[in-house]
């Protein structure tokens, strides 16, 4: 009786998520659907950790307020005006819509890198909800220095929640975005509270006394760099920079009815992106006036940032339930979105177990703490790497016309390594990659130079190779 069952549940799955067609009309969404979604994933795991590292950084209260402002905004508009509009033209997934430009062994490199990138960054979510879970067993927490996992304790809890997280990721679509529109509004309130609280725990009382937080800013903590003003700016536009500019939320706005669906994104950036951020650093505040983290600055170490134990701190179990809750709605549309990859990789294999295999590299990625302690440096590298790949079908879909060149060339001319992608990816990358090695510059200051790089190289070498 279960083997039927389970296999008509994987093709009721799969031909529902539309892995190689457009989304029909009869499955098209309300912004609603996008809306708790959005909240839900970025007010979410990330934030716990991203809060509290940007006070590592130094960031003095300017950068931190003002910068936030204005590079949330940028990521809204990139949502907006790129990848919704091109999502709703086309109503294509990324691997499907880049298959059709690069040919199908070049872009199965690029699905790989995508499916696995997101898979490191789900499992950062999968530690960031651990450090909740452990907070009644009283387990030792990573420290921003720990790559190895610190006990079997904390193994076996990663485990656990990895293990649902991979099942509900692997019901498709529907089921995500259901579980965000439930989760969102429990998470962003936790995060109001978490952030009222400890405004009192130090003491504030006016504007002056929360700016005077931060001030003018701090030398970093041991291992950490500097942020300023402009490094606030560009990481928070591209923290995200592979699902917008990047083109990865193709795969999520071709369910959109239209474009406009685009500006829910503000939901996920300023409930999220800078309400949240404030909230958690203003937790990590508090932790730092404690006689634990003195004695960590004392002896010349970066005092832990455990997500788990700074919201218990505020919100008692309350702040337990939303770590773990705001770990979950990033890491599912997150593993979803690397199911969707390893899809492409193997067309034969259903939604539902790619999804699967997703969820377990996550899993193993979230025992290990690295990926969640150099969160910054981390979505830095992979927003590198992806984004330029969403300036080939930025270019070719605003213009392809005017270069005159051919749309979806691969497709068309049935060729399987399309060398114009694959030059203008090379090079872009290559080049700003070794700026970055050879001046020390951060990869956010690079993103955008290396993608408007990219789309302009392969516009050029598609002109003149789609001659001969």
């Amino acid at each position: 009786m279960s083997a039927p069952n389970i296999e008509q549940q994987e093709n009721e799955t799969t031909s529902t998520e539309f892995v190689r067609q457009p989304v029909p009309k009869s499955n098209w969404k309300s912004w609603k659907s996008f809306l708790g979604m959005y909240a839900g994933e970025h007010a979410a795991g990330t934030e716990f950790m991203i809060g509290p590292l940007f006070l590592t950084a130094g960031v003095s209260a300017f950068d931190l307020i003002i910068g936030l402002l204005i590079g949330n905004l940028m990521a809204v508009l990139s949502w907006r005006f790129l990848t919704a509009e091109i999502a709703v033209k086309n109503r294509l997934t990324l691997y499907y819509h880049l298959e059709k430009i690069c040919g199908k062994n070049l872009v199965t490199g690029y699905n790989l890198a995508n499916g696995v990138l997101f898979c490191f960054l789900a499992g950062a979510m999968i530690t960031v909800s651990a450090t909740a879970v452990g907070v009644p067993f009283n387990m030792e927490m990573p420290k921003l220095t720990d790559t190895l996992p610190n006990g079997i304790t904390w193994i076996i809890i990663v485990i656990a929640i990895g293990l649902v997280i991979s099942l509900v990721a692997a019901k498709g679509y529907d089921t995500v975005s259901k579980a965000a529109n439930w989760m969102s509004p429990i998470i962003v309130l936790a995060f109001l509270a978490c952030g009222i609280v400890a405004l009192n725990q130090l003491g504030a009382t006016s504007f002056k006394d929360f700016w005077d937080i931060w001030g003018q800013g701090s030398e970093p903590f041991p291992g950490q760099i500097k942020f300023t003003f402009w490094h606030v700016v560009l990481w928070s536009w591209f923290a995200n920079a592979a699902m917008h500019i990047g083109m990865s939320d193709l795969s999520v706005f071709r369910f959109a009815k239209n474009a406009k669906s685009g500006w829910t994104t503000a939901a996920g950036m300023y409930i999220g992106h800078y309400m949240a951020w404030i909230a958690a650093a203003l937790l990590y505040a508090v932790y730092l006036k404690t006689p634990e983290a003195q004695a960590f600055l004392g002896n010349g170490e970066a005092p832990p940032v455990a997500p788990g134990p700074l919201a218990y701190n505020a919100i008692g179990i309350f702040g337990i339930i939303a770590v773990i809750l705001a770990g979950w709605t990033t890491a599912n549309p997150t593993i979803y979105r690397a199911g969707l990859a390893f899809q492409a990789i193997l067309p034969k294999t259903s939604t539902f177990w790619v999804t699967i295999l997703a969820g377990s590299i996550a899993t193993i990625a979230g025992i290990f703490p690295a990926f969640a302690m150099k969160l910054l440096g981390f979505v830095s590298l992979y927003g590198f790497i992806l984004a330029p790949v969403g300036a080939i079908i930025v270019f070719e879909h605003f213009f392809a016309d005017r270069f005159k060149v051919v749309s979806f060339y691969a497709e068309k001319k049935k060729i399987n390594f399309n060398i114009s992608v694959f030059l203008a990816w090379g090079i872009s990358f290559a080049v700003f990659y070794l700026v970055s090695l050879k001046f020390d510059i951060f990869l956010s200051f690079l993103t955008l130079p290396a993608w408007v790089c990219c789309g302009i190289m392969f516009l050029i070498f598609s002109k003149f190779l789609q001659k001969q």
